[in-house]
């Protein structure tokens, strides 16, 4: 089921940096824009979707997570404060289309409270909250219905959805830290990244280390091997052999391997996993630029295997030189006064006009994100 739903379109209103924001999402979406402009917080719409449908979740956890709705209120909110989150699903098996609508604020005394919550599965409304129960016991309204089994049967498949959604962004110091990860379940960061492996069945373990050694080979000098143990205290350990002077090679493990090949690792980790939409921050962080210019084929091949729908951030124009990303693929993130915009570039005639001229998506995109006074920073040393 996982693979079959797609998230089709997203509708923002209020959502942290973004005062109204509506857009429509590929299978491949390429995030660009200048720093701080708001693609963390675009990713984070549907870190938060997941949390609404976790076990342990649910929204007040999810708001809590975050700080509490005056932390995800957009700042330029002003006549309108509540937050909306609106997305648009396709089963593309079925050919059924979904949407789930939450509206949600709250009280004098800061307490979360949803304003409203739909359904609709092909316009038919299965979910449309507040309801006389509601009414009865205003309670109700901290909880929403995707994350109550009882009441979600006939949309529990977006619930399942929401939960399969996958954000990574390795951070290596926490992958070679075993003591960091005490505790930590599908940690974004990478924080147990190393027993997520370990817990892999061993075929399937084995077939992916196979996988990502041969591509490892490829971008990481006298590599020759990858593999999984248990120290004495039981804790796993990447290890890889590498050419050496001596004749059975050396052997080292994730504490000296370089932050390129631990992010490398786990991206390709990631993506050979199977389930719901793959979240990628900025993924070009620590690798070499001949390695970062492949990513988004290696990406469409892997997408052809799994049919899974990828988001990424970027800042990369190495990235964005691949001739087979599609205008519709990517989405532009300016800041502006009254919140950021988001638009996929097909719907700005400009860059349209400049690639059919010639030049790369990078030569068209990433000026037009960039920071206006960027060369000041130049100067920097002489204030």
């Amino acid at each position: 089921m996982g693979n079959d739903l797609k998230i089709r379109g997203l509708r923002l209103r209020n959502w942290k940096n973004f005062a109204d924001a509506e857009v429509d999402i590929a299978d491949r979406v390429f995030l660009v824009g200048p720093n701080a402009s708001g693609k963390s917080n675009f990713l984070d719409v549907f870190r938060f979707l997941r949390d609404l449908a976790l076990a342990g979740g649910g929204f007040q956890e999810a708001i809590r997570r975050r700080g509490g709705v005056s932390a995800i209120r957009c700042l330029a909110a002003r006549r309108r404060p509540d937050i909306e989150v609106s997305v648009e699903l396709m089963d593309e098996r079925a050919g059924v289309a979904w949407t789930y609508e939450l509206v949600f604020y709250q009280d004098n005394q800061r307490r979360p409270f949803i304003r409203r919550e739909r359904v609709l599965r092909n316009g038919e409304s299965l979910v449309n909250r507040p309801n006389s129960e509601d009414e009865d016991d205003f309670a109700r309204l901290t909880q929403t219905y995707l994350e109550q089994v009882n009441v979600n049967k006939s949309f529990r498949s977006i619930a399942e959805f929401f939960t399969a959604i996958r954000y990574l962004h390795i951070v290596p110091q926490l992958v070679r830290d075993p003591d960091r990860s005490v505790g930590r379940i599908n940690d974004p960061f990478g924080g147990d990244f190393l027993e997520q492996v370990a817990k892999t069945s061993a075929r399937i373990r084995n077939s992916r280390l196979r996988r990502i050694q041969k591509a490892l080979q490829l971008a990481v000098p006298q590599l020759e091997e990858i593999d999984l143990h248990r120290d004495t205290r039981g804790t796993p350990h990447l290890r890889g052999k590498y050419q050496h002077w001596r004749a059975q090679g050396a052997w080292q493990t994730e504490e000296q391997f370089s932050d390129g090949t631990l992010r490398l690792m786990g991206l390709l980790w990631a993506v050979m996993e199977t389930g719901g939409t793959l979240l990628l921050e900025e993924p070009e962080l620590s690798l070499h630029t001949e390695i970062v210019r492949v990513l988004p084929q290696m990406l469409a091949r892997v997408q052809r295997r799994n049919h899974r729908q990828i988001l990424l951030s970027t800042h990369s124009p190495e990235l964005l030189q691949d001739e087979g990303i599609g205008l519709d693929e990517t989405l532009l993130i300016a800041p502006q006064s009254d919140g950021a915009t988001v638009a996929s570039a097909a719907s700005r005639f400009e860059i349209r006009a400049l690639i059919e001229a010639g030049l790369s998506l990078a030569d068209v995109v990433i000026p037009q994100t960039r920071p206006a006074l960027t060369d000041q920073l130049a100067l920097f040393g002489d204030l």
